[in-house]
């Protein structure tokens, strides 16, 4: 029996004088609009891991303050670069907070085109080019209020001690 294992990711909403942030990063299907996003590392925890993804994809540094959900996901497509179908299943962790230092001359990760602030309504009228549709129900969830504190997510010092590296 061949076991199953989603793909742990992090993403942020990250919101400025009513309008949020968004990367427009390419992809097999052409440009997508998604949160700055990406995966949970080795040896980092879920919180580290989105002020590490959003520093490499929008140059700013980034506090997490509250969880605001987590989801569950499937994508199922063909990925031509590859030559091979795909069926992933992602669990996400969305977090919001502060905004901090913009890094002006910091290069942003590939595949990231540029970044985009908008408000909800070009957010919600853009949903055919979300990446997925985690992207609008973060936001939506975000708008209404969605906030867990960040102690609710334990990671063990096992997860980040660097002895948790070594093979033996």
């Amino acid at each position: 029996m061949e076991r199953w294992t989603p793909r742990v990711t992090v993403a942020a909403v990250l919101e400025h004088e009513g309008r949020f942030l968004l990367v427009e990063e390419r992809q097999t299907r052409g440009l997508v609009l998604n949160n700055a996003a990406g995966h949970l590392d080795r040896g980092e925890s879920l919180v580290h891991a989105c002020v590490r993804e959003v520093l490499e994809e929008t140059a700013y540094d980034f506090t997490p303050e509250a969880l605001v959900g987590v989801y569950l996901s499937r994508y199922q497509g063909h990925d031509a670069r590859r030559g091979i179908d795909r069926d992933l299943t992602f669990l996400r962790f969305t977090f919001c907070g502060k905004l901090g230092r913009f890094h002006p001359d910091r290069q942003l990760d590939t595949p990231i085109e540029r970044t985009l602030w908008l408000t909800p309504d070009e957010i919600r009228a853009s949903v055919q080019r979300h990446r997925s549709p985690m992207v609008i129900r973060s936001l939506e969830d975000y708008l209404n209020g969605h906030r867990f504190p960040l102690d609710t997510i334990y990671a063990h010092e096992s997860v980040t001690h660097p002895a948790c590296f070594e093979t033996r």
